[in-house]
């Protein structure tokens, strides 16, 4: 875990710097000429995010909550026609408007029917 590294004699901020000579990574002061050997040897790290399909989460008792609006998609499972719905709300750059239907009567979570399979998220 990279952290922040003070001058114990001015108090400025160390700033990594290569110590060609020594082949050494030292924390430099930049107003003093003050400088300490760094432990840690990551100076820069790169997290690589997985791009991940979305998930229908845990969708306990939505059916019920009078805040959702309701539509007539008939469910898979049960073949009720009345249905909540809510929108993903995940926060990526290709946002796309995916609607997320939970069934009123048997709570079955489902998206919609007439989105092409490979457009479909992960609804298990």
């Amino acid at each position: 875990m990279a952290s922040l590294h003070f001058c114990s004699e001015c108090n400025n901020l160390l700033y990594p710097k290569a110590d060609p000579g020594r082949r050494i990574m030292v924390y430099a002061c930049r107003i003093c000429s003050e400088e300490e050997i760094g432990e840690n040897k990551c100076v820069y790290r790169n997290d690589l995010l997985t791009v991940t399909k979305e998930q229908v989460g845990i969708t306990t008792d939505l059916g019920s909550d009078p805040t959702l609006a309701h539509s007539n998609i008939t469910c898979p499972h049960c073949g009720q026609d009345d249905a909540v719905f809510y929108q993903d709300q995940s926060k990526r750059k290709e946002t796309r408007m995916i609607l997320f239907f939970v069934c009123t009567k048997c709570n079955h979570s489902f998206t919609d029917p007439s989105l092409p399979q490979d457009n479909r998220p992960d609804t298990s």
